[in-house]
Order: structure tokens, then sequence, then C-alpha cells
């Protein structure tokens, strides 16, 4: 049977259906065309992230939207919907009794772009070359034993029971490669991978997987042009013929959706599109991301951030409904960590509220004696429209008047990173965007997780009960039970070093002829769904 991976109760249900195909770009190719194809092509406007066009490699935004339309998965999701998982290369799967092993039947009508049959032993050296290259996606794949028991069965088993394994087999950088073409392109599972794979550069100019379109050109920095795939076999072939993702300036971006050289925008601000012209349409949803602050938890770096009392001064010091008046229309409050997509969120009831007269009583509590506090975060950072320079000073506005003195630390978000992962930032200011779509993700700002142990000092054993909650939330195999499990976790974060703070809004400008756009937390847009 599919079991439903846990994450939100409550899916995004942005759709935005309108017309049928969008106004021709200037100066773009033009399609081949199609029966049922639009022969003009897709344009689409976005600040890249992006570094490479190898799966095994890619771990950025942008990359993801072009990896989704090249790379089919095992199993993935449609539109918004994060809730349950649907076949792709695999057409059922089944779990064991103890969790820990998965067997996957994978379709047999699945071909690659060049009319090969997707096979088991492709599923294995894929999922294994991703962890053996060591890229920035290979933890997805940690842990993992892979094995083909015939051409169309693949048994996947975890050390430990992984709740989040569905989802991670989702991710565009687990998409199935044609293992043929690529140990002729100098690929590699070995355990040696990331020394002898020598194939990234081969991804770049063609691609090798069996997603509904194939790449025609790729420029790191410039654009990435897709066509779609002659033998694709996943049922509804893409309406669009070509895909341009154009790599364009945000204040660019709106201007040309509404001349019609774009057919959607996906880096503007609620500001930027409070008003547009005719023939273009936008919407906003909380975005991926969670903006957070955390103190750091080793008196050593400050005697006061690590003071539970001057943490409380700060939790409540903040006055919300400004950094929400900061991030725009779209953007909601983080009651925890957890975005309000995933199952485990707190409602918004629980959020720790803004109070200033309980603040300065804290601080007075925490004896805290006018010495001025870091506020460090990258100033060359804007996410969704939000500039962390803006935020923070915004935050230091704040506290200085709950009596906090505070000297701000902007600085490259490089130079700051490091600071991060060395544990000397006093109070940061950060956010985080999931790396797989379930909630587990986030216990890595507990006691000795990821961020909460390394960067913020915050060490395992430091808080016994809420590492026990941690452990049970990371193992529970019942749905409803981890949902609360996540939830008492984030209760426990809000009486900590780390303070969610909000979730900015994601944007989208289209053109109102654009069809079934919906936004996904993981590959941002999935252009073979639009029409």
């Amino acid at each position: 049977m599919n079991k439903k991976l846990l994450v939100a109760p409550l899916a995004l249900g942005l759709a935005l259906a309108v017309g049928a195909c969008n106004p021709a770009p200037k100066n773009s190719p033009t399609g081949t065309g199609g029966a049922a194809a639009s022969t003009k092509p897709l344009v689409v406007d976005t600040v890249f992230v992006l570094k490479s066009a190898d799966p095994a490699r890619n771990y950025e935004p942008t990359g993801n939207i072009v990896a989704r339309a090249l790379y089919d998965t095992l199993v993935t999701f449609k539109g918004a919907d994060l809730k349950t998982p649907v076949p792709s290369i695999a057409s059922k799967w089944e779990q064991s009794a103890d969790g820990l092993s998965w067997t996957f039947t994978l379709d047999p009508s699945a071909k690659f772009s060049d009319g090969s049959a997707v096979t088991a032993d492709d599923v294995v050296f894929s999922l294994t070359r991703v962890e053996n290259v060591k890229g920035n996606p290979s933890f997805l794949a940690d842990g993992l034993t892979v094995t083909a028991t015939n051409p169309q069965t693949v048994v996947v088993k975890t050390a430990t029971y992984d709740p989040a394994l569905l989802g991670k087999l989702a991710s565009p950088s687990l998409g199935i490669v044609n293992s043929k073409a690529a140990k002729a392109a100098g690929a590699s599972d070995a355990q040696d991978a990331a020394t002898a794979d020598t194939a990234e550069d081969a991804f770049a100019k063609a691609s090798m997987g069996s997603g509904p379109y194939v790449l025609e050109s790729f420029g790191l920095s410039t654009e990435v042009v897709l066509k779609a795939n002659p033998n694709y076999w996943g049922g509804t072939k893409p309406h669009y013929q070509r895909v341009v993702i154009r790599n364009v300036d945000a204040a660019q971006q709106k201007n040309n959706v509404e001349k019609g050289e774009s057919a959607l925008a996906l880096d503007l601000s609620p500001d930027q599109v409070a008003s547009v012209g005719s023939g273009v349409v936008s919407t906003s949803v909380p975005s991926q991301y969670t903006f957070y602050l955390f103190t750091n938890a080793n008196p050593a770096v400050n005697k006061w951030t690590a003071n539970p009392d001057f943490q409380e001064a700060v939790r409540r010091g903040i006055d919300y409904s400004g950094l929400l008046e900061l991030a725009g229309k779209g953007s909601r409050r983080a009651a925890g960590m957890v975005p309000v997509q995933f199952a485990g969120s707190l409602p918004d009831d629980k959020a720790p509220t803004f109070d200033a007269a309980a603040a300065k009583a804290a601080l007075a509590k925490s004896g805290y004696d006018g010495t001025p506090v870091e506020i460090s975060f990258p100033s060359d950072l804007t996410q969704n429209g939000v500039s962390f320079t803006d935020m923070s000073t915004r935050i230091a506005s704040d506290l200085n008047k709950i009596g906090i003195k505070t000297e701000l630390k902007g600085a490259p978000v490089a130079t700051v990173l490091e600071l991060a992962r060395g544990g000397k930032q006093q109070v940061g200011v950060w956010l985080w965007g999931p790396d797989f779509p379930d909630a587990s993700n986030y216990l890595a700002f507990g006691p000795g997780g990821i961020v909460g142990g390394k960067r913020v000092n915050w060490k395992a054993g430091s808080d016994p009960a809420l590492e026990a909650v941690m452990k049970q939330a990371a193992t529970e195999k019942d749905e409803t039970k981890r949902a609360s499990l996540m939830e008492q976790f984030q209760e426990g974060l809000n009486a900590g070093p780390v303070m969610g703070l909000i979730q900015p809004a994601q944007v989208f400008l289209a053109s109102d002829s654009l069809k079934n756009l919906s936004y996904n937390l993981v590959w941002s847009v999935n252009v073979a769904e639009l029409g």
C-alpha cells in the first residue's frame, strides 16, 4: 500500500486557473509546435541561485526548478499538495512492519529521453551516486542501502526509522538518471565518486533523465532553455514545447511580465505587486522560509545572550506586527520554526507575543548591565522582498526600547555564515528553508542539533525533557502522535534561545493567461504542469 508522508493538514491551496497560453516574449526562440502544445515558449524570470545541472550536485532553488523538469523521481507531489506522495517512476510501494525497508515497484512504461527503459539498476546507481558524490544533497541519501531484487523492483533500507523518507525521495536531487549514459560521460557511484566522478560538465550539455523536458542549453548566470521530451512516458505531455528560465534582476521582473516579455516572475515583493497592469495577475502566500533569531547559549561568547531571563526579554521585546508590516501582504507570524504548511507547526495562539512590560521585567531579572550586544546578519541578502538589514535594524530598535543596547554588525553572507558555523554570533538573524517536506527537518534547531548545537551553542544535555521529545518525534510512526510531538518540541523552542519571527510572502506575478500555477515548497513551480 502507499504510505502517506507526514506533512500539513493545511496544504497550500494556491492555484491560479486562468486563460490558455502566455503571450510570445520578445527576442525569444519559438517552439516547434504540437497538436495540443503551445508553439510559443513559456518564459520564467527569476534571480538565479544555480550551481549545477547535475542532480547529484544540485541543491539550489533555481536548480530544483530545472531538475524537476528533467528528472523523474521514484515518487513525487502534484501542485502545492505535500500531504500525499504520488507515483512517478515507482507505480507503487510498500513499507515493512518495522518501518526500515521500503519496496518500490517500477512503472514498466517508464523510459528515458533516449527511449531506453528505466530499470532498477538505474535507480540503484542514481541514489548511491548522490550519497557517494558528496555534493550538497548527499545527506538526503545518507544511510540508505539500495538494492535491485529484479529489473522492476528496488528495495530501500534505512539504518533507523525515517518518517521523512518518501519526502526525501521526491527531491529533484534524487532524480533517476540513465546509468549507461551517465557512466559513459564519466559518472560513478563508487565509494570514491567524490573524486572519481567527472560527469558534472556533461550534465550541463545534455539531460540524462526521463522527465517531461530535456535540456537544450544551460547557462549558470544567463538562462536555461528546456524543450519538450519527445519520448515522454508520464501521461499528459507538457503544454509548452519550450521553456526559457531567465536570470533577471527582481527590479526588472514586474516590467517584463506587464509588457508580455515573460509569463511568470518569481522574485517580487508584496509592495512591488501592489498595483499591476492589465493582463497580469498577482498572488502571495507564506513562503517556504522562516526568518528566525537566536541568542548564543554559550556564556563564553556573551554572558547575557546565554541568560534565560535575557532571552525572555528579547522574545517579549520584539514587535512582531512591525516585522509583518515590513514583510508585506501574504506574510505571516511564525508561531515556531516549522512553517504553517507542515504538520507540527504551532497554531497562532501559541506564538510568543510582544509585551514591553514583561520584557523589561525579564531584563531586570537577568541583571543586565547595559553592555552592548552584537546583532549580526547577512547585509547583502534579501529574501522574498525582505532585507536582512531592514529586519535587523527594526529588531535592534525594538530591543533598544526595552533597555537592551545593541550594535548592528551586518556583513556579506559568506562572512556571517562563517561566524555562525563557528558558533560565534552573539545574536544572529537568519532564515531557514526546508531541506525536505517534513517537519522533522526542524529538529536541527533543538539542543545538540546541527543549528541548535553548533551555531546556537545549545548543547546536548542542556534540556533533557525537550531532548526526549525530540528523540520520540524523530522515530514516531503514528502521524497524529508525531504532529503532537513536533508541537511540543516547538513550545520548548519558544522557551529557549531560538525564536521564530515570520514567514515572508512568496509572490507570483503572471500573465493572466497562465493556467495551473501553484507553489511547491521544494521546487517552487513545476513548469510541466503549466498550461
